[in-house]
């Protein structure tokens, strides 16, 4: 579902399982926005940490031909992420729902620093 990102943009959200499937056929790029501390102490497995706080949408990684999916503890930072993405000039509008939070909900692993 796409609809008007309230940072500014378009967001499309993704539910935890679409993420998912996404990591598990090679699809999906997912970028975890949360802090070090936070993804040391637990992260999806495949994603790739890139913290808000120290934002710059030109170090983004490279996709090669995946979806570039946010992601964060619940949800909001990535929507703040997709937005700064689309204010620099890049495509990125998809985020995971619900975050860690979302996909710990779902039942799905996660590793433990």
């Amino acid at each position: 579902m796409s609809e008007r990102n309230p940072f500014g943009g378009t967001i499309t959200h993704l539910s935890p399982a679409e993420v998912r499937q996404g990591l598990a056929d090679g699809t999906v790029l997912l970028v975890d926005v949360r802090e070090p501390n936070e993804i040391q102490a637990e992260r999806i497995p495949g994603a790739v940490s890139f913290p808000l706080s120290k934002w710059d949408p030109s170090a983004l990684p490279e996709p090669q031909g995946k979806r570039l999916v946010f992601s964060c503890r619940s949800g909001q930072r990535s929507q703040q992420a997709a937005a700064a993405a689309q204010k620099a000039g890049l495509p990125y509008e998809e985020h995971m729902k619900g975050g860690i939070l979302g996909w710990r909900e779902a039942g799905f692993d996660v590793d433990r620093g």
